[in-house]
């Protein structure tokens, strides 16, 4: 009896400190999620996780990962895929997709349904599918293996399906029954419109891998011939689905605010139009960029390298804001004029040049 009640009062302690975790998390406008996973990949941190160890996953999410795994380290590096990817698509954006060392991954950034929480959705859904099908071709996942059901069918060209195709569609239905539980979970609650933004963008990711899988071949035959054809489905490499992604974040569509049953075009000429699986969505227009504003999750442009001559974003004139630009002259050193001595070593002579590097004020 005394062991009992020993027990409750654990249990009460815990369900007390979790309660008092939350309270904080909401006081400072912080949300864990899911997508810490590819923050703590970065850091190396994650080897020795399990699933109970990673903040933020609602009910259905601990329920995929608890029976699968190893599908721990596949989300993972999606998440990280998704991330660093993000970050080489707005490498020279004002916002160019920092990260924060927290459960909150991108702070205050993503609080605000704005172009680039569309993009961010987009890419790690996708940075899921592409971990996981690759995973299920290598052996890596138990619940799946590489597609072979049109292995051996023939083609009116002349090639066989052969070989051991990419299973996409393993992926995208993880994808979407993992990614998109957290939003499944809210919607249970009452539909929002920031609800089916979020599962709206994260189906534009598992499309756009989907659309860009192509048809690798092999050819068989005597001195090199092709008498003999085998081809199969392939992933596509994710810089690929970044740059798709990235010019649907140039041409996304803002929506109407109110709708809580389906997603409808702000534009009113436009209403009837459908939104296609091709369009990211959002509802907010995106804040300044240009000053630090902690409270936003904004860091500036402030020391930001610039690139003097060119008059994209990477400019200093746009990237800067119109502040201006500080210049400094550094020595880069580096190994030149090489030559390969008989026998065996490499002889080289030191190079100087003095590179013009510009800084946003």
């Amino acid at each position: 009896m005394a062991h009992r009640k020993t027990r409750a009062s654990g249990d009460r302690w815990i369900v007390f400190i979790l309660g008092i975790y939350w309270i904080l998390l909401l006081k400072c406008g912080c949300f864990a999620s899911w997508m810490y996973l590819g923050v703590a990949s970065l850091a190396g941190s994650l080897h020795d996780s399990s699933c109970n160890e990673v903040p933020g996953l609602v009910h259905q999410q601990l329920q995929v990962c608890k029976d699968n795994p190893q599908s721990l380290m596949c989300i993972s590096e999606g998440a990280k895929r998704g991330i660093l990817e993000c970050q080489s698509q707005f490498r020279f954006e004002r916002w160019n997709c920092t990260t924060q060392k927290n459960y909150t991954v991108f702070g205050p950034i993503l609080r605000k349904g704005t172009r680039e929480t569309a993009f961010v959705y987009a890419v790690l859904s996708a940075g899921v599918v592409h971990s996981v099908t690759q995973a299920c071709s290598v052996g890596n996942l138990t619940d799946c293996s590489c597609d072979m059901s049109r292995y051996g069918e023939a083609d009116v060209e002349g090639w066989k399906w052969g070989g051991c195709s990419d299973n996409v569609n393993y992926g995208l239905w993880f994808s979407k029954t993992f990614v998109d539980a957290p939003e499944t979970v809210a919607s249970q609650n009452g539909k929002n419109v920031r609800n089916l933004m979020n599962l709206h963008n994260n189906e534009v990711g598992r499309k756009v891998v989907e659309k860009l899988m192509s048809k690798k071949c092999r050819c068989h035959g005597v001195s090199g011939s092709c008498a003999v054809k085998t081809c199969w489905r392939g992933l596509p490499a994710f810089k690929d689905i970044g740059q798709s992604l990235k010019s649907f974040y140039e041409t996304s569509v803002r929506l109407a605010g109110r709708s809580k049953q389906k997603l409808r075009r702000k534009e009113k000429s436009k209403r009837r139009v459908p939104i296609s699986t091709e369009e990211l969505v959002y509802l907010s227009k995106s804040p300044n960029y240009c000053k630090h504003n902690p409270t936003r999750g904004i860091l500036g442009t402030t020391g930001r390298v610039c690139n003097r001559t060119s008059e994209g974003p990477e400019g200093c004139n746009l990237l800067c804001c119109g502040r201006g630009y500080n210049t400094q002259v550094v020595k880069h050193v580096e190994r030149c004029h090489c030559k390969f001595h008989y026998c065996c070593y490499v002889e080289c002579k030191s190079c100087a040049t003095m590179v013009d590097i510009h800084t946003c004020k």
